[in-house]
Parts: structure tokens; C-alpha cells; sequence
């Protein structure tokens, strides 16, 4: 299927606007401080959309109306679970970071529990990162190799030059002012979308509720205390324990919540970014429900290997280039590459913050010029661009990209949380207990994520993990809190014991 020129100019006018727009913030002269910060100059809004693009990669682009799509809003759920993390977070973590004065997310588990709490939780954070941009740009790339035949390393490649440039040289400002612009034009986007689909339908918009309702597609999954299966309960656990990690241990967010300029700004940003993305996931649950509805009273417009379950994600692209008037599919093109840029650009900046602050200025050279500072950000930046392309080129033929990166951030990140929990609400906890804590939990996160694929078949298999995979970081958290904080008080009661 070919792009139409208009569409094509649309999308190519769009991504050289945002490219440059990003690379002029670099002409600006400043310290390391305001490249990772902003210098406390950026308005709430700007910091609140960014926040809101992070949320929104291009696997949410993709995957949310696919999923909608194919089952139901049982997805959904994890958007409701947001408000109550972000509750948390303007209550108790943007003042714990702003009171900190540190850049870096992971300075506070230094101070709990010495540095080796800082370095792992950092490096965590950094194949993380690597792990999540990789399998962005590899899920952007799918879907326009398939319905355009554009080379799949080629627009990995071409994204990722792309957004390193500027998340580069423009530092936080440039990240985060992209970020707002693409979050507006993402919106604009789907609202495009979901217009053409209702308005399209044969016998009127109401006609996209009625068949839906019939096939139950606004469920939201069972309500039963089932944690093997997606139900509602499971995913609102998982949700609330992802969305407590991203407010409260995400160096990406953290960041967010310094560059403000106040403490109530921050709150505002924190707000606006976390809200926004509950109604804009409605949003793209809507959009799948929607095309199930238009396909449903146009079935032989979809063609036939599109009805294919384990191709449900391809539908919302077909749409856009097959259903939609010439120069809104470019938009709408340029949407999902916002989406992904997005969370692309903030993974770059927020991993050489991290890579200046918890490792450079810790091991390296404790007292570098501002020179030396900016320098290695450029560096470490364009390292981590460069590495990201290449994890995306190595997702390429795998069974699931999807399935790699819930496996990859269970397994890097999954003991953060629990880390950090221990050590804000557990004002005992030792260092000891700390580590103790995390080794155990990494077990059990290693567990829950390789036993399933390790002893399926083999004579072990009873001992595989049979708990939903999204519970990994839950289980994760749950076994790092728990033990830290009994071997806390059994450590504390063996040393009263040795006073007495």
C-alpha cells in the first residue's frame, strides 16, 4: 500500500518541525544543572503534558485500540488505578525530590541505605530504559513495515537519529516542550479518528454503542479475586503498583517534578499530567471499540488476515491509511511517532542525568567544570540513543515484542519500588535488611519471569510461576518490603538483647 504525497508530506513536514524545533533550544548557553532542570523556568502545563506524553508511548498508540479491539476496556482499569498513585505523589514524593535538591531520583536511597543502593537502583533504571526505548521504536516500526513496506531497520535507524539529536543537544527544555507539542498533536489525532469512525457509520454514531453493547466491549473483566487471569482486581493491583514506581522512583518523572518552579507547580504538573491520561486512554479504548463496531457493518472493508486475532493491533494503522481523507492520515501518522518520540527523548535525557549524577560525578571525577558536565551529557545521551537503536534492530523476529519488554521491566526494574518503599515508610531500616531484602526479591522476580519458559515441559514444571506475569513487580515489591522490614525489627531486637 502506498502513502499518498500529501500525507507523506504532512508526516515528513512534521517530524523536521519537531527535530529543529528541538535542536534550537541548544543555542541557548547553560550549566548541566539547567540542561537536566530547566533552570526552574518551565510553566506547570508544559511539565504536566510532558508528563502525560511519557504515559502515552507508541504502545499505548497501538496497543490499547488493538486491545480494545480484540477483547474489551478490561485495560482500562490500569488508567483508573493512576489518580490514586498520583494522589500519593503530591502528598509525599514531590516534596521528598524538591527537598532533596539533587537531580538524581536515587540520591534518596543513598542516603537511606549507602551507595550501593544507588548504583543498583540507578543501573536498573538505565537497562531499563534501554529495554523500553527498544521496544518503542521496534512496535512503531511494525506497523508501517507492514501496511507501507518501509525497511524496519530503516525507521528504527531514521526515529532514533532522529529524537537522539535533539534529546541531545536541547537537553530537558527541548524534551520537554516537544513533549507538549506531540501530546497536542496526539490528542488532536485521535479525536480526528474517532470523528471519522462515528461519522462514517451507516445508520449514525449511536450505531458504534449499539453493536458494541451487544458484544460486550465495555467490560471491564470479571470482578473475581482471580490473580491468575486479567481481571478487573489483578490489573487495578498491577496498575496502582506500576504507577507508584513512576511517580515515586522514575528518574524521568523526578526530574519532572524538580524543573517546576515551585512546590505547587509541581503539584499541578504532577496533576495534570496523570489526569489527562485517564481520559485520553478512554479515549483509545474508545477507538477499538469503534472500528470493532465500523468493521462489524463493513466487514468486506477490513481485509481477511486483519480478522486474525494475533493481528488485532494492525487495525487501527489500516484504518488510518485505508478510512481516513488524504492529509488526516498523515496527522495521524505523525501521531503515533509523537507518541513514541516522546517517551523516547525523556528515556535519553533521564538516563544521562543519570549517568552524570549516580555514576560520573560519584566515581569518576567528583568536581568536573560545567564543560566537562556537558560533555558528558552530549556523550552519554548519544550513547544511549546509539544503544537503543540497537536493542530495537535486536527485537527484530522476535515472537513478541510486547511480551520481551513486560519480561525485560519486570526483571530490571521490578526491585526498585520495593526498595524505596522500605526505605520512606520503614524509617528503621537498616542497610543490612535493605540488601538482604532486595536479593530475595530479585529472586522471586527472576522466578515469575523465566520459571514459565525455564520448566514448561520439563520435570520441574510444578514448580513454575502460575500467578499472572503482570504480578511480578507486585510480588517483587511485596517480598523486598516484607523481609527489609522483619529483619529490621529482628535486627533491632537482637541488639536491644545485646545491650541488656
Amino acid at each position: 500500500m502506498d502513502l499518498p504525497i500529501i500525507d507523506l508530506i504532512v508526516f515528513l513536514v512534521y517530524m523536521a518541525a519537531i527535530v529543529l524545533f528541538g535542536i534550537s533550544f541548544s543555542f541557548r548557553k547553560r550549566t548541566a544543572l539547567e540542561y537536566t532542570t530547566g533552570g526552574g523556568r518551565l510553566p506547570s502545563w508544559a511539565i504536566g503534558m510532558s508528563i502525560f506524553a511519557t504515559f502515552v508511548s507508541s504502545i499505548s498508540f497501538l496497543a490499547l485500540p488493538g486491545n480494545a479491539y480484540l477483547s474489551n476496556w478490561n485495560g482500562f482499569v490500569f488508567s483508573l488505578s493512576i489518580p490514586f498513585a498520583a494522589w500519593i505523589a503530591v502528598k509525599y514524593f514531590v516534596p521528598l525530590y524538591r527537598n532533596l535538591k539533587s537531580e538524581s531520583a536515587y540520591y534518596y536511597l543513598e542516603t537511606r541505605f549507602g551507595s550501593w543502593a544507588r548504583i543498583y537502583a540507578s543501573i536498573c533504571y538505565m537497562l531499563t530504559q534501554l529495554a523500553r526505548m527498544g521496544a518503542i521504536m521496534y512496535l512503531l516500526a511494525l506497523p508501517m513495515n507492514a501496511l507501507f513496506g518501509w525497511s524496519i531497520p530503516m525507521i528504527i535507524i531514521c526515529t532514533g537519529i532522529s529524537v537522539m539529536v535533539y534529546a541531545m543537544l536541547g537537553g530537558i527544555e527541548a524534551v520537554i516542550w516537544t513533549d507538549a507539542i506531540q501530546g497536542i498533536v496526539l490528542i488532536a489525532g485521535a479525536v480526528l479518528c474517532l470523528l471519522v469512525i462515528l461519522f462514517s457509520m451507516p445508520n449514525g454514531p449511536g450505531e458504534v454503542i449499539t453493536i458494541a453493547a451487544e458484544a460486550d466491549k465495555f467490560s471491564l473483566g470479571s470482578f473475581k479475586f482471580n490473580f491468575v487471569e486479567s481481571t478487573f482486581w489483578m490489573i487495578l493491583i498491577y496498575g496502582l503498583f506500576i504507577n507508584l514506581q513512576n511517580f515515586g522512583i522514575d528518574q524521568s518523572y523526578i526530574q519532572r517534578y524538580i524543573s517546576a518552579k515551585t512546590e505547587k507547580e509541581a503539584v499541578k504538573s504532577t496533576w495534570l499530567g496523570s489526569l489527562l491520561y485517564v481520559p485520553v486512554s478512554l479515549l483509545f479504548f474508545f477507538i477499538g471499540t469503534a472500528l470493532f463496531s465500523y468493521y462489524q457493518a463493513y466487514p468486506d472493508l477490513l481485509p481477511s488476515d486483519l480478522h486474525l486475532a494475533e493481528n488485532a493491533d494492525k487495525v487501527f494503522p489500516y484504518f488510518i491509511v485505508s478510512g481516513l481523507p488524504s492529509g488526516v492520515t498523515g496527522i495521524l501518522i505523525a501521531s503515533i511517532f509523537a507518541a513514541g518520540m516522546s517517551t523516547v527523548s525523556t528515556s535519553i535525557n533521564s538516563s544521562a542525568t543519570v549517568f552524570l549524577s549516580d555514576h560520573y560525578r560519584k566515581y569518576i571525577h567528583k568536581d568536573p567544570t560545567e564543560k566537562q558536565s556537558m560533555r558528558v551529557l552530549w556523550i552519554s545521551s548519544s550513547v544511549m540513543g546509539g544503544l537503543a537503536i540497537l536493542v530495537a534492530l535486536a527485537f527484530n523476529g522476535v515472537t513478541s515484542a510486547l511480551e520481551a519488554w513486560w519480561a525485560l521491566s519486570s526483571i530490571f526494574s521490578g526491585g526498585i519500588l520495593g526498595l524505596f518503599l522500605l526505605g520512606f515508610v520503614v524509617k528503621k531500616a537498616t542497610s543490612k535488611a535493605a540488601a538482604i531484602g532486595v536479593l530475595c526479591g530479585v529472586v522471586v522476580i527472576g522466578w515469575m519471569s523465566l520459571s514459565p519458559v525455564l520448566l514448561s515441559g520439563t520435570s520441574l514444571e510444578g514448580f513454575q510461576n502460575t500467578l499472572h506475569t503482570n504480578l511480578t513487580i507486585v510480588m517483587g515489591t511485596l517480598t523486598i518490603f516484607i523481609i527489609g522490614f522483619l529483619l529490621t525489627y529482628l535486627f533491632s531486637k537482637q541488639k536491644t538483647n545485646v545491650e541488656l
